[in-house]
C-alpha cells in the first residue's frame, strides 16, 4: 500500500510539474511577439554632400537619406531640421504636422538643402533632426574648400 501511495503522490507531482512546465511554456510564448517588418532597427541617416571638394566660392548640395526602421518612428515624425555648415551659418526648418498617429503618420525619407560656401577652408557639415531641442539623429560630413581667385591672400 505504502508503494501504491508513493507512485500516486509520484504521479501527482509529475502531473503538476508538466502542468507548471506547460503553463510557463503557453506564457512565454504568448508574451513573444514577431516584429512589424521594417521595425526591428532604428531608422538611421545617410548623409552626402556634392561636391565634396572644389574652389571658392563652391555651391553644394547636401542630400541625406533616411534608412531602415519603421515607417512610423515616432522620433523621426515631424523634426526640426538644422543644417550646420561649420562657416558660421546654420541653416533651421520646421513644419506643421497633423499629430502624430502610430501605424497612420508617415516619417519623411529624403532632406536636401544647398549651400555656398565663399572661402577656402576644411568644413565639417552636420545635419540634425531635433524634437523639441533633443537631438534624435545627426549625421556629419567632410567638405574641403580650395582658396579660389576671391579669396584674400593675405593683402
Amino acid at each position: 500500500m505504502a508503494a501504491d501511495s508513493r507512485s500516486v503522490a509520484l504521479a501527482r507531482l509529475t502531473a503538476a510539474l508538466v502542468a507548471v512546465c506547460a503553463a510557463g511554456t503557453l506564457v512565454l510564448a504568448a508574451q513573444k511577439t514577431e516584429p512589424k517588418q521594417g521595425d526591428d532597427k532604428r531608422p538611421s541617416l545617410s548623409l552626402k554632400v556634392t561636391p565634396p571638394l572644389g574652389f571658392s566660392p563652391l555651391r553644394v548640395h547636401a542630400s541625406v537619406d533616411v534608412r531602415g526602421g519603421a515607417d512610423d518612428s515616432i522620433d523621426f515624425y515631424c523634426p526640426a531640421i538644422q543644417w550646420d555648415w561649420s562657416d558660421g551659418t546654420v541653416s533651421e526648418t520646421s513644419e506643421d504636422c497633423d499629430p502624430y498617429q502610430e501605424g497612420t503618420s508617415t516619417i519623411r525619407r529624403r532632406f536636401s538643402s544647398d549651400h555656398t560656401f565663399q572661402q577656402g577652408g576644411a568644413y565639417r557639415v552636420t545635419f540634425r533632426l531635433k524634437q523639441k531641442n533633443k537631438v534624435v539623429a545627426s549625421a556629419t560630413t567632410n567638405v574641403q574648400v580650395r582658396a579660389g581667385v576671391r579669396d584674400d591672400f593675405g593683402r
